[in-house]
C-alpha cells in the first residue's frame, strides 16, 4: 500500500483550513479574526539563568508558547535578553471586550524586578513598570470585574513577602492603567509552588481572596466607589482555609 507523501499531506491540510475558514464565515465568524485567537498559553524554555527560586525551584522560563486560532498554529515567542517569565503558568483573560483572550504573564527583568506583562500573538503589547530591584516579585491574584464596570481588571500582590501591597490594574488603549491598591494582604510565602486565594464570585460581584500581612487570618477585599476594603472571613490555620473561601463557605 502506498503511503502519501508529504506534499500531499500538507495540500489536503491546507484544503481542509480553507473549507473551515469557509464555514465560519457563512456562520457569520470573521476568519481572520479567529485564525488569530489565542487557545492556551504555557511557558517553554526552562532556564536557571535566574537563582531567585522563590517559587520553589531555581527554573524560570524564557519562552511563551501560544497555540492560536482553530489549527491549533504553534507559535513561540521570546521574553526577551535580560529577562525570564517568573510564574506558575500564564493566564488567558479578554481584557479589551473583543472576544479574544489576551496572555497575562509576570516578565521579570532581572536586574530590575518583575512586571505585570500583556502578550497577544505579535508579542508583547505592554507590562507595569519593574519593580525596581532584583528579586523583586509580584503574584497574580487573577482577573474580575471588581468595580462593575463591565470591564475586568487584573489583581495581583506586589512583593508578597515584603511590601505586601494589592494592585488592581485596568486595561485601555493596549496600556495598564493602576486603578486601586491597598497594602497590609499576601497571597504567597517563600518557596511555595502555589499562589493562595484568588478571585471569587458568591452572588454578589467579583471579590479578591488572600492573607493578610501576618498570615493569620483569610481576607475578603472589594473595591467600592472605587477604594479597596478587606474585612477577615476566616483564619489561614483552619484546614483548607483558602479552599473554604473560594468555594463560599
Amino acid at each position: 500500500m502506498n503511503m502519501p507523501d508529504k506534499a500531499a499531506i500538507e495540500g489536503a491540510r491546507e484544503m481542509l483550513m480553507r473549507i473551515l475558514a469557509l464555514i465560519l464565515v457563512l456562520l457569520g465568524q470573521p476568519a481572520v479574526v479567529l485564525a488569530q485567537e489565542i487557545i492556551s498559553a504555557r511557558y517553554g524554555g526552562p532556564t536557571r539563568a535566574y537563582d531567585h527560586g522563590i517559587l520553589g525551584d531555581k527554573v524560570e522560563y524564557t519562552k511563551l508558547i501560544l497555540r492560536v486560532g482553530p489549527e491549533r498554529r504553534r507559535v513561540v515567542i521570546d521574553v526577551g535578553e535580560g529577562h525570564v517569565f517568573e510564574d506558575l503558568e500564564p493566564l488567558l483573560a479578554d481584557l479589551n471586550g473583543d472576544g479574544r483572550p489576551e496572555v497575562i504573564t509576570v516578565r521579570t527583568n532581572m536586574q530590575r524586578g518583575a512586571s505585570l506583562a500583556i502578550y497577544g500573538v505579535e508579542g508583547l503589547i505592554t507590562q507595569t513598570p519593574p519593580i525596581g530591584a532584583r528579586y523583586r516579585w509580584l503574584a497574580p491574584v487573577g482577573v474580575g470585574d471588581f468595580d462593575g464596570d463591565g470591564r475586568v481588571e487584573i489583581a495581583y500582590i506586589e512583593t508578597p513577602h515584603l511590601g505586601k501591597v494589592l494592585k488592581i490594574f485596568g486595561y485601555f488603549n493596549r496600556q495598564l492603567v493602576l486603578s486601586a491598591e491597598l497594602g497590609g494582604l499576601s497571597n504567597h510565602r517563600i518557596g511555595e509552588d502555589f499562589i493562595s486565594g484568588g478571585v471569587r464570585n458568591c452572588g454578589q460581584g467579583d471579590e479578591i481572596i488572600t492573607a493578610d500581612a501576618s498570615w493569620q487570618r483569610v481576607m475578603l477585599t472589594r473595591v467600592r466607589g472605587g477604594r479597596l476594603s478587606s474585612v477577615p472571613i476566616g483564619v489561614t490555620s483552619q484546614p483548607r482555609a483558602f479552599e473554604r473561601a473560594m468555594n463560599c463557605q
